[in-house]
């Protein structure tokens, strides 16, 4: 919170309501320090700019989180105008009716923006070199927002899983519930991360004015293989877990083989870090199976 007195009841327009992070944010139990307003598909072509300036017009938020995207990786390889229709275009939709209207935008973004063949954390400002068409499309998203608005965050985030829609922790649990052995990607690093901390972090940033470029991710690094091997653990499924190579496992789109990000921004300007991925996995276990 900027200043000091009675805190002012946010009004927060949540673009792609019924994606996996757009429902938490709509879902999420904020004690009524925000009044949180979720804009599915139905109510809000994000691909329409007379529409998201109409919508958001008259519903006058005073931070728009911009959560909808086309996040489908492998099939953006073969439809690019479709995912920069949505990813680039969308955004700047969102950015020039968020601006017009004076409320501050919050646009989500990925960390396949990054080629992923370092070997230590990414930083905010480190040069992007996105290697798949979502990745490029993400960026281009993140272009129009920080060079069509005056008052943006940026957030890339990864490894998403959560309550709501399809992850890799709900694929694992199915699997593992069919099968007694898997096989999962052991030379891909990165950093999961809990939907539920990252919506609580992106309200905790809508109230500043610490506008830029964050990453936010769960703390702690593992591979996917680690990853797998921890939710076996933790919902205590006697499936076996197998290493094995990415090129083992050809996908049409390349995966980024090292994309840990660094949380500078979040560190220097004093916001709340996410906690360490394994907390938040069992957490997610323990409150989320019946979704």
């Amino acid at each position: 919170m900027t200043g000091s007195g009675e805190r002012k009841k946010l009004k927060v327009a949540v673009t792609g309501a019924n994606g996996q992070l757009g429902r938490e944010l709509v879902m999420l139990e904020t004690g009524g320090r925000f009044d949180i307003i979720g804009l599915g598909r139905t109510e809000l072509d994000i691909t329409n700019l007379e529409q998201c300036r109409s919508v958001l017009s008259r519903l006058r938020p005073d931070v728009v989180i911009h959560c909808a995207a086309y996040t489908a990786v492998d099939r953006a390889e073969a439809e690019p105008d479709e995912a920069f229709r949505i990813n680039a275009a969308g955004s700047r939709n969102v950015a020039v009716a968020a601006r017009e209207i004076g409320a501050k935008l919050c646009a989500v973004s990925t960390d396949y923006v990054f080629d992923g063949a370092g070997a230590v954390p990414y930083k905010e400002y480190d040069r992007t070199n996105p290697q798949t068409v979502y990745g490029q499309s993400k960026l281009a998203g993140e272009q129009a927002v920080s060079s069509l608005h005056d008052r943006y965050f940026i957030v890339r985030t990864s490894w998403v899983f959560g309550a709501y829609g399809n992850n890799f922790v709900k694929t694992m649990l199915k699997l593992s519930s069919e099968r007694d052995k898997l096989t999962v990607v052991a030379d891909q690093w990165g950093s999961p991360t809990y939907t539920r901390d990252l919506a609580i972090f992106l309200l905790e940033l809508a109230e500043t004015d610490y506008y830029g470029i964050y990453h936010a991710s769960n703390n702690g690094v593992c591979s996917w293989y680690e990853f797998a091997q921890a939710i076996m653990e933790e919902s205590g499924c006697r499936t076996q877990v197998a290493p094995c190579t990415t090129a083992e496992f050809p996908r049409p789109a390349p995966r980024p083989h090292y994309s840990v990000m660094d949380h500078s921004a979040i560190r220097s300007n004093g916001l709340t870090p996410l906690r360490h991925w394994r907390e938040a996995l069992k957490h997610y276990l323990s409150n989320n199976t019946l979704v």
